[in-house]
């Protein structure tokens, strides 16, 4: 008798905490509707913190919210782990927008592949008018070298419709992208007649995810890196990301 009263109690516990998990989140949602009817809500879920809400954005993006919607947050949140601060929010994001940026087919993007066997692979957003995007294009080889693949997404960091997009819409459309990208960076004309392309549906995934100019890189594991920097370092970066 008392293992069917507790495995009652246990089940009543359950639907209470379900009922109120259903009520969170429609309130959260309302919330975030007025505030802004474009918010993207993938999720939302209990964050460790009692009485406070995880709300993941498609791409990858962490808010905060009170269970009445009420208080809405958007920063970090910390657990001290054996004096040791962890950041909660990071590595939410993070899982987030790997999985995310890992999903795109690569038959949408702009592959250089590693030499040999291939330890990692970062993904770049990029524009044929930005000179430090040139710059890192130079060392695409030097990546390769050391075992990181390569993969460009298209990012016009002036916006659609701008010399930038049209470029790489250009790219997107050759038969041979990764000659019609080399020859564009290179300051050659290329041309290529128009066809159904992911552009726009890249510039708002990098926009998803917090990209506001290129180079944008984009570990493994989906820890941003925002502007040029080395081959050395980004590859250093890349190994210790890969999973």
């Amino acid at each position: 008798m008392r293992l069917i009263q507790t495995l009652a109690a246990a089940a009543l516990a359950l639907v209470t905490s379900f009922a109120v998990a259903d009520e969170a989140d429609k309130a959260i949602r309302e919330t975030l509707k007025s505030l802004a009817a474009d918010i993207p809500v993938e999720s939302i879920e209990k964050s460790p913190f009692n009485g406070l809400y995880e709300v993941k954005l498609q791409g990858g993006r962490v808010l905060y919210a009170s269970a009445n919607g009420q208080y809405v947050v958007q920063g970090n949140l910390y657990e001290v782990k054996d004096g040791q601060p962890v950041n909660l929010t990071e590595k939410s994001e993070r899982a987030g927008i790997a999985k995310t940026i890992n999903g795109i087919p690569t038959s949408d993007m702009v592959v250089y592949p590693a030499k040999g066997q291939a330890k990692s692979h970062i993904t770049v957003f990029t524009d044929t008018t930005c000179p430090y995007c040139h710059k890192l294009h130079e060392e695409v080889a030097e990546l390769n070298r050391l075992g990181v693949e390569v993969r460009y997404v298209a990012f016009p960091r002036q916006g659609l419709g701008s010399p930038g997009d049209e470029q790489l819409q250009a790219v997107w459309c050759s038969k041979d992208r990764n000659s019609a990208l080399d020859k564009m960076i290179g300051g050659k004309e290329i041309k290529a007649a128009k066809c159904e392309n992911p552009v726009s549906k890249q510039f708002a995934m990098g926009q998803s995810i917090g990209v506001n100019g290129t180079p944008a890189i984009v570990l493994e594991d989906g820890q941003v890196i925002p502007g040029y920097q080395p081959a050395k370092q980004v590859a250093a970066l890349a190994l210790a990301g890969a999973k």
